[in-house]
């Protein structure tokens, strides 16, 4: 099984000066999950949404990320395709690039984009996205590997040109989409594509996507694919805060993680602004009772059954077993999701220091 982080670069107060340390945190967390073993890190592409993500130009921060680290893959987690967002030309030249600067580490996720404060922004079409992703996302693997590359589509259109340069994986970089829809385990199965699991539905959701997932790639059969090789790779999000002091993290999770869903919520139902000032870590310093924290959880805005909420808050034990139930779910990945809004630095640092010195080797 592997391992990774993803980033969304969230901020709870977000002022210029704490977004110039947000990006700086990010980076210092990508150096150190190469070095205690992870074997990825995924940047996603979100615009306009203030509370729940600045990270805007992934293609920047990962070959950022790419000139400072040697083994470590590097994951579009993901690009955008819809054309307003990205030309695929430019989604093709820029992973290439960064293909050949990281000496063959990208992974290339991709996907649509849900929320009314990007798509209105771009100008992008509700009605259209997912036909335009389609179609974009079949056109890489051609540009990367016909010479020249012409296409006429509903979409897109492009007169024979050379498109440079290749990238270094042969025959191109693994695909993924991000799948958030049950819908879209079936168009990844299809299409021969990797599935990036990102809700918080827990092992037993990660079981029935995994199913689904996995139906869909044998009703498939030798029909058509996206690329020009498949990858059949379902990984699944796991938040994660792991402390020497079990408490603590427990604490600094959830009031982690329920300033994500309350972000979420602003930012693609246009609800409340996200509340960063109930400090449960204070709390958590007088013997916060396991009560509490459910509460907390149980608070408006971020109902357990509405939010799904699963986690991986706590010790090393409780990390072990939440990943081991994930692994017996049938994930290939676990996809620790560890910088959440509230979520202060130091604990981030040292939940993947845990992570990859503690948990992970358990499952090598």
């Amino acid at each position: 099984m592997q391992f990774s982080m993803i980033f969304e670069i969230q901020l709870a107060n977000p002022t210029r000066a704490h977004e110039r340390r947000g990006y700086h945190e990010t980076v210092e967390q990508a150096l150190l999950a190469e070095e205690v073993g992870f074997d990825r890190v995924w940047a996603v592409e979100h615009h306009n949404l203030r509370y729940y993500a600045h990270c805007t130009a992934p293609e920047i921060l990962l070959t950022h990320i790419a000139a400072r680290t040697r083994r470590i893959r590097i994951g579009h987690g993901v690009v955008l395709l819809p054309k307003n967002y990205n030309h695929p030309l430019r989604v093709a030249e820029r992973v290439a690039a960064l293909d050949i600067l990281s000496d063959g580490r990208v992974d290339l996720g991709t996907g649509v984009s849900s929320s009314e404060l990007e798509m209105g922004a771009f100008g992008v079409d509700p009605d259209t996205r997912h036909a335009e992703w389609e179609e974009a996302l079949h056109m890489l693997p051609r540009i990367w590997t016909e010479a020249p590359f012409s296409h006429q589509g509903k979409y897109f259109e492009v007169p024979p040109r050379h498109v440079l340069p290749r990238p270094v994986q042969e025959p191109h970089p693994p695909l993924f989409v991000a799948a958030t829809r049950d819908e879209t385990l079936d168009v990844a199965g299809r299409l021969g594509i990797g599935a990036l699991c990102l809700g918080f539905g827990g092992p037993e959701d990660i079981l029935r996507k995994r199913i689904r997932y996995d139906r869909a790639i044998a009703a498939r059969g030798d029909g058509p694919i996206a690329g020009l090789v498949p990858t059949h790779h379902l990984s699944a999000l796991c938040p994660a805060v792991v402390l020497e002091d079990r408490e603590l993290a427990r604490a600094i999770g959830v009031r982690g993680q329920r300033f994500f869903v309350d972000a979420l919520n602003h930012s693609y139902a246009g609800a409340e602004e996200p509340r960063a000032d109930v400090d449960l870590t204070q709390a958590a310093k007088a013997q916060l009772s396991h009560e509490i924290i459910e509460a907390d959880l149980a608070s408006p805005g971020n109902d357990p059954a509405a939010a799904g909420i699963r986690r991986a808050f706590g010790g090393v034990e409780d990390a072990t077993a939440y990943v081991r139930a994930l692994h017996e779910a049938g994930a290939d990945e676990v996809m620790f999701l560890i910088q959440m809004g509230t979520v202060p630095q130091a604990a981030c640092l040292e939940t993947v220091r845990l992570l990859g010195e503690k948990v992970i080797p358990q499952f090598r």
